[in-house]
C-alpha cells in the first residue's frame, strides 16, 4: 500500500470523519486551500490508489479495506447519484431494485431533468447510462440508506410508466408484463391512478391498460379505476412496443393499442 504524507492523511481523515465518500474539488480546496497545490494533491491521491475519479471535478475515497491492491465494489447506485444532479435510479435498474425482474442490467440507468454531456460514463469499469427527462415525468422518488449514502430510485408504480414510456430502456415491454406480475398484490393502483394523469402520456395509459388486462393479474385495478384510465385516453393508436420491429397482428380497440408482441406470452406462468 502506497504511503501517505500527513497532509494527505488528514485531508482523507477530516472528509471520512464527516461521513463523505464522495466529494468534489470544491470540498478539498475548504480543507487544502484553492489552488494548483491541491489539485495536484488530487492527482497524487489517485495515482497512489486513495482516491477514484467518478467524473472531473467528483472524486471517491477508496475505503481502508480495499487492502493493499486497492481492490473492492462500490454500489452503482450510490455513484449514480453523484453522477448528476437530481437524480433517481430507473427504468431497468429500478426494476432489479423492488424485485420485478431476474434480470441484471449491465448498465445502471440514472433519470434526471439536468443536461448531461456525458450520458454513458463509466466508473470503475461500471456502466451508466444517463436519461435526461421534462420536469412534469420526474417524481415517485423513493430514498434508502446505503451505508452514509442516500439513494433515490423510482418508486414501484413510477417505476412501471417510466418502463412503458421507454421500453428500450427497461428490456422492452414483455419485461414490463413481467414486472406486473411479479409485483401482484404490491402495486397500489391509486397512486398509480394518481401518476398516469401527472405523467401526462397517452401512450404510457393505452399499454398499461392494455397489459393489466392481458396478464392475468390476481389483484388488478378495479373496474372503475380502469374506467378512470379509459378517460384518460388520448387520440390515435400506439403501439404496445415501439422498442421492437415486430409487426403488429391486429389492434385492441378498447386500449387503443397496436400489438406487436405475442400475447401467449404475456400471460401469467404457472
Amino acid at each position: 500500500m502506497i504511503s501517505l504524507s500527513h497532509a494527505e492523511a488528514s485531508f482523507l481523515t477530516s472528509l471520512a470523519a464527516s461521513g463523505q465518500r464522495i466529494f468534489a474539488t470544491k470540498d478539498a480546496y475548504e480543507v487544502l486551500g484553492e489552488g494548483k497545490a491541491t489539485r495536484d494533491a488530487l492527482a497524487r491521491l489517485i495515482d497512489k490508489g486513495w482516491l477514484e475519479r467518478i467524473e472531473k471535478g467528483k472524486y471517491l475515497i477508496v475505503p481502508l479495506e480495499a487492502g493493499p491492491d486497492r481492490t473492492w465494489t462500490e454500489d452503482a447506485y450510490v455513484i449514480a447519484g453523484h453522477l448528476v444532479s437530481h437524480a433517481m435510479v430507473g427504468y431497468w435498474s429500478a426494476l432489479n431494485y423492488w424485485n420485478l425482474t431476474e434480470q441484471v442490467p449491465r448498465i445502471t440507468y440514472v433519470q434526471t431533468t439536468a443536461r448531461k454531456e456525458r450520458r454513458t460514463p463509466q466508473v470503475l469499469g461500471m456502466r451508466f447510462r444517463i436519461v435526461r427527462v421534462k420536469p412534469r415525468k420526474f417524481f415517485g422518488c423513493h430514498v434508502y440508506r446505503a451505508g452514509e449514502s442516500q439513494v433515490r430510485v423510482t418508486d414501484r408504480e413510477k417505476t412501471i410508466l417510466d418502463c412503458l414510456d421507454r421500453p428500450e430502456l427497461s428490456g422492452g415491454v414483455f419485461q414490463v408484463g413481467e414486472a406486473l406480475l411479479a409485483g401482484d398484490g404490491d402495486f397500489d393502483w391509486g397512486r398509480m391512478t394518481d401518476y398516469l394523469r401527472r405523467f401526462g402520456s397517452g401512450a404510457v395509459v393505452k399499454r398499461l391498460g392494455f397489459l393489466v388486462e392481458t396478464v392475468e393479474l390476481t389483484h388488478p385495478p378495479a373496474p372503475t379505476m380502469l374506467h378512470e384510465w379509459l378517460d384518460l385516453l388520448t387520440a390515435g393508436i400506439s403501439r404496445l412496443d415501439p422498442s421492437t420491429p415486430r409487426k403488429p397482428h391486429r389492434i385492441a380497440t378498447r386500449w387503443r393499442i397496436e400489438v406487436n408482441l405475442p400475447e401467449e406470452g404475456l400471460l401469467r406462468r404457472t
